[in-house]
């Protein structure tokens, strides 16, 4: 955890998703103030017609991504993320204004397995980001 899972309706090419996933690792380990080892991102590419946001018109092509996080930050920190997030996937990928929404859900630290760092996760604290 954080398992940022993004979820678009194009295909992009292998060095197009490994510079997203950089940029938002570096972006997330920032803000949210946690080890870059911690992060995992997936982008799910679902094709032409497979994502809509529903409005009082027509459905519109959309994009989500889901922030599976550890609880602990603020309302105005998860706002920063969140806009930034968008910044970066519509320069990267290309995404219409309005098309990426952000939702999060947070859960305790032991919740999430790491077997790569030995062990459940520790709950989130604000000295985290400065280890």
């Amino acid at each position: 955890m954080p398992y940022l899972q993004l979820e678009v309706i194009r295909n992009y090419p292998y060095e197009t998703k490994q510079l997203l996933a950089k940029k938002l690792g570096v972006l997330y380990s920032d803000i949210m103030k946690v080890d870059q080892n911690r992060i995992t991102i997936s982008i799910r590419e679902l094709g032409e017609g497979s994502i809509w946001r529903c409005s009082n018109t027509e459905p519109m092509p959309a994009a989500i991504m889901m922030c599976d996080i550890r609880s602990g930050r603020e309302a105005n920190t998860r706002a920063l993320l969140s806009k930034s997030i968008i910044a970066i996937c519509n320069e990267v990928l290309d995404l219409e204004a309005g098309q990426l929404n952000i939702e999060f859900t947070q859960h305790s630290g032991d919740e999430m397995y790491h077997q790569r760092l030995g062990g459940f996760s520790a709950d989130w604290s604000a000295d985290e980001g400065s280890i």
